[in-house]
């Protein structure tokens, strides 16, 4: 990715309270890119601050994006900027379209949602129902009043959704069973807090290979890295040979060179500094990439990750 992705500014047309703490933002303005189900967009907050947050609207309208918003109580600044100073009328800086979340054909799906990772489902479930093809969703919150679009939902597609709100139902859904026999043919589409993606993912790991997509908000707890404190990397595009030195990110080793690279979450988990890796061998550190792609060692972010080669060439 680099700075000539699509920037613009838009101007907050609507905004809804649609759950406790929950808003969605309607952003209006011009011949806006198309995007898929999946996708996100960065918020440039201003004084360096960048979030990114899931389209939730209609892929179809170039005129307009819709974003949901939970009020986070640990807030490290973004949802509650979202919250206190977006109003109808304001302005805002957007970055993307991105999508590192997109829906493969497939004949059947399971959605597993936790609370307000709902909001990039909510395009995908309109998308594969008009295609057709067999689903359902479980969704989960700790209630009802804080579960953005669960009524909606049920209203539209009756049965093939699930809410399980713990106030109602009891603090714990059985996913274990759930996803105790694999489906034929069927992915996995999971967004949400952490220890749901973790538990997802396990009990999932008996699925097919492939099975499982899933878009993470935080970083996973790293693992032990095998990656060397010190190596060399060629950007091959821009020509110029960096030092990276122990106890600096690759990141910040490209910026301080002045390579053209784009970064938002600094986390390993949006996606916006992914680069291609021409020869070496990259020690994954990040939240994002899947076992293949990890396995196919020809992409990296450099955010977190580092180097298991004395070299590493990328393609920047």
């Amino acid at each position: 990715m680099t700075s000539d992705e699509f920037t613009t500014q838009l101007t907050v047309a609507t905004r809804r309270q649609v759950a406790d703490a929950v808003v969605t933002l309607e952003l209006v303005g011009t011949e806006l890119p198309a995007w898929a189900p999946g996708a996100h967009v960065d918020l440039l907050l201003g004084d360096g601050l960048v979030r990114q947050y899931s389209l939730c609207g209609d892929p179809g309208s170039t005129k307009k994006w819709q974003i949901g918003v939970l009020l986070d109580p640990n807030s490290r600044g973004g949802s509650q900027h979202v919250h206190e100073r977006l109003h109808e009328g304001a302005a805002v800086t957007v970055r993307g379209p991105r999508n590192n979340f997109e829906v493969v054909d497939a004949p059947r799906y399971v959605f597993i949602a936790g609370g307000i990772g709902i909001t990039p489902m909510m395009p995908m479930i309109a998308a594969v129902d008009r295609a057709g093809a067999d689903w359902s969703l479980v969704y989960l919150g700790r209630s009802r009043t804080t579960m953005a679009f669960a009524t909606d939902l049920v209203d539209r597609y009756g049965d093939r959704v699930t809410v399980w709100a713990d106030d109602e139902r009891g603090a714990f859904f059985d996913l274990e069973a759930a996803l105790r026999e694999p489906q034929a043919q069927a992915l996995i589409y999971t967004c949400g807090p952490a220890p749901l993606l973790d538990a997802v993912e396990k009990f999932s790991a008996h699925w097919p290979d492939g099975s499982l997509h899933l878009e993470r908000f935080a970083a996973k707890a790293p693992t032990e890295s095998v990656g060397l404190d010190s190596y060399k990397v060629v950007c091959q595009r821009s020509g110029i040979t960096v030092d990276v030195e122990p106890g600096v990110s690759l990141l910040e080793a490209l910026e301080d060179a002045d390579v053209d690279i784009m970064s938002s979450c600094g986390e390993g988990v949006c996606g916006t500094c992914k680069a291609g890796v021409l020869e070496g061998i990259p020690d994954h550190r990040d939240s994002l990439l899947s076992a293949a792609e990890r396995a196919a060692g020809n992409v990296i972010l450099p955010c977190v990750s580092r180097s298991r080669t004395e070299k590493l060439v990328l393609d920047l």
